[in-house]
């Protein structure tokens, strides 16, 4: 079992830095479970978060990627893997009948209204490194770690995941930016609060280990180590409530349990984090008094 993201000595063998998660921590091999990775770092029990656990999503075989956008192909953790397909596949797209067909089946309008942006003249306007919250800083992911997307139409987004480093927010920026990690988190959190955004909202990011799980979901990752409780600082609580109750409020997303969750929590993964000493209750508490402040 893994406790976060950062690889052992990555940064620095011996630095007493450790590195973030595994190298493919959330990652499709690198959406996949993370095995087999080097250098991991391990804990010694897996923590199922406490009274208000529950798991969350399922494995899914991988989409067709447009463009290079981010590595999507490899082996997916969850039930549904040799079962199902996202995207359109081998489905003819027909323009002039606004339907999608799959031998006699027919998609529903819907879907292919869902699905149209993958049309290589049809992306939407965006502008790259535009801040989804706008306190924080602007560090960009490099693009091996996450995947082009255009949230919430393609994939809704009902779902927050927290994570911890296992180690320091410069090398959780430090791996997040590299190409061999083949994972990254939305959102990084320092202990004094501040926040980096290293990947779009817009975009999948690889950082829960679960295909369908990255999809939905935002990630954020915490500075520290799950066995060191003190590294959980009211800054850090504070700034990182700030951020997912801004998150719940433009995904009306409910701020309950179920939908801001552990990385433990994802189907199918092998991490621990955020750990034992991560305060659930602590934190709920100032995500609801967050989202009390901000427009309904």
């Amino acid at each position: 079992m893994h406790a976060g993201h950062v690889v052992a000595g990555f940064d620095g063998a011996g630095g007493g830095d450790g590195g973030v998660h595994s190298a493919r921590h959330g990652g499709e091999d690198p959406e996949g479970s993370g095995a087999g990775a080097r250098g991991l770092s391990h804990s010694p029990t897996r923590v199922r978060g406490g009274p208000g656990w529950r798991a969350a999503g399922t494995g899914r075989p991988g989409s067709r990627v447009l463009g290079g956008m981010g590595s999507d192909t490899g082996k997916e953790s969850g039930k549904d893997t040799a079962k199902k397909k996202r995207g359109p596949g081998r489905r003819a797209v027909l323009l002039g009948g606004g339907a999608a067909v799959l031998g006699t089946a027919v998609v529903a309008r819907e879907d292919l209204a869902r699905l149209w942006w993958r049309l290589p003249w049809m992306d939407k306007p965006r502008t790259d490194g535009e801040l989804d919250h706008k306190a924080a800083e602007w560090t960009a992911a490099h693009q091996a770690n996450w995947r082009r997307a255009d949230r919430p139409d393609d994939y809704p987004v009902d779902r927050v995941v927290i994570h911890v480093v296992q180690g320091s927010y410069a090398s959780a920026l430090k791996v997040f930016r590299n190409p061999l990690h083949q994972a990254a988190t939305h959102y990084v959190v320092r202990k004094d609060g501040h926040v980096a955004q290293m990947v779009r909202e817009l975009d999948v990011a690889f950082h829960a280990g679960n295909r369908k799980m990255n999809e939905r979901s935002i990630g954020i990752e915490h500075e520290g180590f799950v066995d060191r409780p003190e590294d959980f600082t009211a800054e850090m609580y504070a700034g990182s409530a700030r951020l997912t109750a801004d998150i719940c409020r433009r995904y009306r997303m409910p701020v309950d349990r179920e939908h801001v969750i552990g990385h433990v929590e994802v189907e199918g993964t092998d991490h621990t984090d955020p750990g034992p000493h991560w305060d659930w209750d602590r934190y709920m508490e100032l995500v609801r008094r967050e989202r009390a402040k901000l427009p309904a």
